[in-house]
């Protein structure tokens, strides 16, 4: 389980233009990092957008935002052009990301017990290591309260 002052796992995903990002290319900035369990979708929709409309406050803090799901390129091309997210968004289908930073958990839906991303977010310091791990955020405050913390 990570935990906060530890080194932040890197890894090399594909964005939405299918060019590989790896979080090491963001050393010396901080970096936001949020899991998200599916493209279009109701929560994760919100929790996009609300990113997206905080986008600029980040940027003037010199924060990088970065949506993680396990969604695919195409899925992740379509998302950010239907809702003009102007952030990052990385694909992980192997998990690869998912399951480092823990986020690959059993979840229960109308009694049925299955695995999937449940909705944390991390905040990763200019040294690459965990400044703050938020889990189970709310999509409709995810943002506003990081901003707020920073």
């Amino acid at each position: 389980m990570l935990t906060i002052g530890t080194p932040a796992p890197n890894f090399t995903l594909c964005d939405k233009n299918g060019i590989p990002v790896s979080l090491s290319d963001f050393r010396g900035q901080k970096v936001v990092l949020y899991f998200y369990p599916r493209d279009n979708t109701p929560g994760c929709t919100r929790q996009a957008c609300a990113f997206a409309e905080a986008y600029d406050a980040f940027r003037e803090k010199n924060v990088v935002v970065i949506g993680i799901s396990k969604d695919s390129i195409s899925s992740h091309t379509k998302f950010a052009e239907k809702y003009n997210l102007p952030f990052i968004l990385l694909s992980d289908p192997d998990l690869v990301a998912i399951k480092a930073y823990g986020v690959w958990q059993e979840k229960k839906l109308y009694g049925k017990l299955s695995f999937g991303v449940v909705r944390t977010t991390f905040v990763i310091d200019e040294n690459s290591c965990i400044e703050r791990i938020m889990p189970k955020v709310k999509p409709d405050t995810n943002a506003a309260e990081i901003l707020e913390a920073l």
